[in-house]
């Protein structure tokens, strides 16, 4: 077998994942097999093996993809000095990723993801995964903001954080079951309760006496 370029191989991966990712968006996880992936492909089944051996390699490829894609929208969002100004930027990005309709696919398939996690442990790690990376993040820039008393110290970043998270969640599984949603009131909704977090001056001179 003649050897191919790195670039050929890597374009050839990518045409794996991005048939998988059709067919799973379509059908969902179980009613594709593989036979439909490499018939989407275009290619033969032995190239569509050399690269991924079962549903489950292609199913954590794409959620790696994923979380790649989510790391660059989260390192935008860390553009900002400010920390609550970071969490506003946190939540612009993941506006314009819900508004994106090339990103209609990978949010079909990443709510595949979160059913299949119920029975396939090696999914439920990589959607888990994908979940602490903006928790992660989102805990951070809530802790900078307590230290630098813009936002109550007696909220705890950790829970916050899981709700946020979980109010995108929802916003998402809305989008994709075709509800009729304005991303854009959403998200001032979502900024608004970011803001309910804020310290008052009262607060501040309370912290300062102590």
């Amino acid at each position: 077998m003649p050897k191919i370029s790195e670039k050929k191989r890597e374009g050839r991966r990518q045409q794996i994942l991005d048939a998988a990712l059709a067919c799973f968006s379509e059908d969902g996880f179980h009613q594709t097999g593989m036979a439909d992936i490499v018939k989407r492909s275009g290619l033969s089944h032995g190239a569509v093996y050399l690269y991924f051996q079962s549903k489950d390699d292609l199913i954590e490829a794409l959620a790696d993809d994923r979380h790649r894609r989510e790391a660059v929208l989260n390192s935008v969002a860390q553009g900002s000095g400010d920390p609550l100004e970071a969490l506003h930027a946190l939540v612009r990005v993941y506006a314009q990723w819900l508004t994106d309709p090339a990103g209609e696919a990978r949010r079909r398939v990443g709510i595949h993801g979160w059913a299949e996690a119920l029975r396939n442990r090696r999914v439920r790690t990589s959607v888990v995964e994908g979940i602490d990376m903006p928790r992660a993040l989102i805990v951070a820039l809530i802790e900078r903001a307590q230290f630098d008393g813009l936002i109550k110290r007696d909220i705890s970043a950790e829970t916050t954080s899981r709700v946020l998270i979980a109010i995108f969640q929802g916003i998402v599984l809305q989008k994709c079951w075709g509800e009729e949603i304005d991303v854009e009131a959403c998200m001032a909704a979502v900024a608004g309760v970011i803001e309910g977090f804020r310290t008052t001056k009262p607060d501040v001179r309370r912290r300062t006496r102590t």
